[in-house]
Order: C-alpha cells, then structure tokens, then sequence
C-alpha cells in the first residue's frame, strides 16, 4: 500500500482486518474503502491495512474467493486496531462452533491486550465474543444475532436497535452496511470530521454519530437509528427548522399519533421532540451568526423563535458562551 504524497511523515495506524470462513464481502470491502479513501485525503494518519485468517483463501458470501490473506499474526502492535468482520454463517449456532471460528475466537482471547481497539463488524461481534472480548462493555450486531450474542456473552450488555456502539476501545456495528457507518465515526475520531464527510460524500452514504458523545454536527444529533418514520420526521424537521412545528403535523407526517410519535422519538433518538426542534433552530442560528451580520430579533425571526430572548434562553442550553461572544470569536462582529 503506498504512502500518501508529500513531505509529510503520518503516524500509522496498523489495522488487521480478520477474514472468517463465508465472509459477507460488504463487512469487509465497506469499512476497508473508507480507509483508503482516508489515506488518499489526508497525510496526517495512515491507515496500514492486513488481511488476516486461519487460511490463505477464503470463499465469500457470494461466491467469489477472497485469496492472499496472510497468517494470523503471532502478536500484533500496542496500537493496532483489530477489525472482525461479519460471515453468512453463524459462528455460535450450536455449542461447539466450527474449528475455524474456535481458532479465530482463541487467536483474539490471546492476542488482545488493553491497548489494543477491537472493532466488530454484523456477526463478527459473535465470534470477539466467544474470546470474552465483550463482558463489561457495551455492544450490538445484526438484529438476526442480537440474541445469540446475548447467550455467548451474558456478562456483555448488548444494545437492540443500534447502527453502531462505542464503548471505550470496543466497536461494535449492527450489521453489513452499518460497517461502513462505524469506519466514518472511527476516521472521524482519529484524522478529522472534514475528511469523514468528504469520504461520505465520495461513498455517497449518510454520515452518523453516535448519541453519547459529543456531534461534530448537531445536524446529525440523533440520527444513530434505524427507525424509517423518526428519520423521516427529523428530516423534515431539518428542511424547515424554523416552521412552527406541532405535534400534531408531525405525527401526521409519520402516521402516528402524537402519543406514539412522542414515545418512538425519544426511544430512537434519546431527545424529546421538543429538544430535538429546538437543537435544529440553534444550530441553524450558530450558522447564521458565523456567516452573516444580523442582529438577534431578525436572527430569532429567521430560526422559528418568538423573539431574541427566546432565543437567547433556549441557546443557553445547548452553549457555554452567550450569542455575542460566539460569534465574536468566529469571526462576524
């Protein structure tokens, strides 16, 4: 794999992508693309990439071989990052696994130390769980082995409805096209959000965050579900923040109820509604206030508040700084 051009000198970042038997090519070629997207973008980091498995070849979810893998390393870097991905074929359906899966769970219980990020891809999570990689954290796979991964690792606390979980230096995604989303979030982390979104851009995918740190976007603030109808409200939401929005029209844009639109939405996104409208509008007057010279009554017009006190009150709750210092320090005076 070549180095980015330039004089710049990156840190590297060994990954080691492990290739189970029946591998789901989407778990693998996802993730992979975005980084080397990543490396193409940016010369800060490098993303030094290994395929790795109990034999040279491999035969995938449809068909195709997947071949030159090389050996299951016999110890890895402090800072290596180990991805597992996912497989057509249960690697815990039954008591005694398959060798190949016994072999790849032993490897990981052996091979990962503390300093070390495990990043599981669909059912790969089964098979880092088998190795005990999971008790104590947080963690998700695809909804078809949500139940599985709860019997191998009951001392894990695995979360339903998720795209993908973070948990300290454990990764888990829900499930083929999920990878992908994790490796944004991952590059996101390790070289900048700009370089995430333009690799979304050139994947033409979503870019989502997850909802228990803090959004490199607010516009994205909640968006780590899987529920069709919520996203298509928060969508709506997002095209017209400052359209007085009730209940009522917005669960009849989803056709609900109000009492169901009000519990779905906070199940799926962790905000009321209410919270999440008002998140929007401040978003979109942070926007404003960086990039034009409007006063507060015309900027709270313009955002769907009643007034600039209105404003300033919902504002305070979102910022540490008051409306005129930020925008003093980004730049509009």
């Amino acid at each position: 794999m070549n180095k980015p051009s330039g004089t710049t000198i990156p840190k590297i970042i060994p990954v080691y992508v492990v290739v189970p038997p029946h591998i789901l090519l989407l778990d693998v070629a996802g993730p992979v693309e975005v980084l080397r997207r990543a490396n193409a973008e940016q010369q800060d980091i490098l993303f030094d990439y290994h395929f790795v498995s109990t034999q040279t070849e491999q035969v995938s979810s449809i068909g195709l071989a997947v071949a030159g893998l090389e050996p299951l390393p016999a110890q890895l870097p402090d800072d290596a990052y180990i991805l597992v991905c996912g497989t057509i074929t249960a690697p815990a359906e039954a008591n005694d696994p398959e060798p190949e899966y016994r072999q790849l769970a032993a490897w990981l219980k052996t091979i990962f130390r503390p300093t070390m990020h495990l990043v599981t891809i669909c059912s790969g999570a089964l098979i880092a769980a088998r190795a005990g990689l999971f008790d104590g954290y947080a963690c998700t796979t695809h909804a078809l082995s949500v139940d599985e991964l709860r019997e191998i690792a009951p001392a894990a606390r695995v979360l339903d409805n998720r795209l993908y979980v973070e948990d300290g230096t454990r990764f888990s995604s829900a499930g083929i096209s999920t990878g992908t989303d994790l490796m944004l979030h991952l590059v996101a982390k390790l070289t900048s959000p700009v370089v995430a979104l333009n690799i979304a851009r050139y994947m033409v995918v979503y870019i989502r965050r997850t909802g228990g740190e803090p959004q490199f976007s607010p516009w994205l603030s909640g968006r780590n579900h899987i529920h069709p109808v919520i996203h298509r409200i928060q969508d709506a939401i997002i095209a017209d923040p400052a359209r007085y929005w009730s209940l009522a029209e917005l669960a009849d844009t989803g056709f609900m109820s109000v009492r169901n639109l009000s519990r779905l939405f906070q199940e799926h996104t962790g905000l009321t509604v209410t919270e999440y409208v008002n998140l929007i509008r401040v978003t979109l007057a942070k926007d404003i206030l960086t990039n034009s010279p409007l006063d507060m009554e015309n900027i709270a017009e313009k955002t769907g508040f009643t007034s600039a006190r209105h404003l300033r009150r919902v504002w305070s709750k979102y910022n540490t700084v008051p409306p005129s210092h930020y925008r003093r320090i980004t730049g509009q005076v």
